[in-house]
């Protein structure tokens, strides 16, 4: 019998919390398939310390990553890098993730080269080019040059077919990162980071807990939300206990310092390995985030999340009332985190463990379909 050959191709630490749980399924098929890693280490610094926790060993490094480089310059180099391993490799197919420009990038040099894509979280869309930038044309380009669709959600699936995809290569299977969220010990080696959650529940503090790194939100956007924070902190200063851990990119880090350092009740800390992000994120009150991975994640916790962007490409936890569109206008952030922190009818409405995103069972789905077998597709309700 000749093995299925898969080439994954991923570069930051999003696409490989959600590839992890495939990688793992895979291994349960040696006899039919033969996985290699190419890892373009778009985002090195994050994901290192997820590979090494899980033990995810890379067959080939690209070793792209750039101080401050441009979305362009990441794409042209995985186009220079991975078409000698494509040529060395020669696999049935090419696995990528999401919405990076090493997924958009690997799917076209694979497309180059006469290879089959398969796309894990495809169909996500806002249908707006500039939001997120440049994630919603790296999905497009994905999408167009895929194969196989693997989509999370029943809009996901519908994006696809609005965008002329055969229904025959769209599979409903459930994002992955909840099959994660499953395989994630409840706990932290950040010692420092352990006492700071435990001394906010000793004093009854609320953790509110917030990301922020979209290109999208780079400058005035960014510092609107700073000031909101200020206002937050200034108004509940002796209730709250905001984590903020800050992006490596200068662009985040030149605006979120200046603002908020020596701010009593904001703790600026390095980032978080996925560990300790999920850690606080069961432990938070609520977050704020423009990340789209968190606005997946934070439902399964039941905890609110007010989604610091104009748009989203993941609409089900808005539809589902977990997740609320805020935007980065100061007076509305702090006029939709201060109602969520006084008026407790508001935030149990919008704490209902509910996530319209997966079962737990996505990889399961994807591997299946990836080796032909008998399979059942996510039962979704959004």
């Amino acid at each position: 019998m000749n093995k299925e050959k898969i080439l994954a191709v991923f570069g930051t630490r999003p696409e490989a919390i959600k590839l992890f749980p495939v990688f793992r399924e895979i291994e349960n098929y040696a006899k039919e398939a033969r996985l290699k890693v190419c890892l373009t280490a778009q985002h090195r610094e994050m994901l290192k310390p997820f590979l090494k926790s899980f033990r995810i060993r890379s067959d080939y490094d690209l070793d792209i990553m750039r101080k401050d480089q441009s979305p362009s310059q990441v794409a042209s180099s995985v186009f220079a890098g991975l078409e000698p391993v494509l040529k060395k490799e020669k696999p049935d197919l090419v696995m990528i993730q999401g919405d990076t420009t090493t997924a958009a990038a690997a799917a076209i040099c694979a497309f180059y080269n006469k290879i089959k894509v398969a796309h894990v979280e495809a169909g996500l869309r806002t249908f707006d080019k500039w939001r997120p930038f440049p994630e919603e044309i790296n999905r497009v380009i994905a999408g167009s040059v895929a194969d196989m669709h693997f989509a999370p959600t029943l809009k996901a699936r519908k994006n696809l077919v609005r965008a002329g995809v055969g229904k025959s290569r769209i599979y409903l299977t459930g994002n992955p990162v909840i099959d994660a969220l499953r395989l994630i010990p409840d706990e932290t080696r950040n010692a420092s980071l352990r006492g700071m959650v435990e001394r906010a529940h000793q004093t009854g503090r609320k953790i509110i807990l917030v990301t922020a790194h979209r290109r999208e939100n780079f400058g005035k956007p960014l510092e609107n939300i700073c000031r909101a924070l200020r206002s937050v902190e200034k108004e509940f200063r002796s209730r709250v206990c905001i984590i903020f851990p800050v992006h490596l990119n200068p662009h985040v880090r030149e605006v979120v310092y200046p603002l908020l350092s020596g701010t009593e009740a904001i703790s600026l800390l390095p980032p978080l390995d996925y560990f300790s992000l999920v850690y606080v994120m069961r432990r938070a009150h609520l977050v704020l985030t423009d990340s789209g991975g968190i606005q997946e994640e934070a439902p399964s916790f039941g905890k609110p999340v007010l989604v610091l962007r104009e748009v989203t490409e993941r609409p089900e936890a808005v539809e589902a009332g977990t997740v609320r569109l805020v935007g980065t206008d100061r007076e509305q952030i702090v006029r939709e985190t201060t109602r969520l922190l006084l008026d407790r009818r508001a935030y149990e409405k919008m704490a209902r463990a509910v996530n319209p995103y997966g079962d737990g069972h996505a990889a399961e789905r994807i591997v299946s379909v990836l080796l032909g077998k008998p399979w059942t597709p996510f039962r979704a309700r959004y």
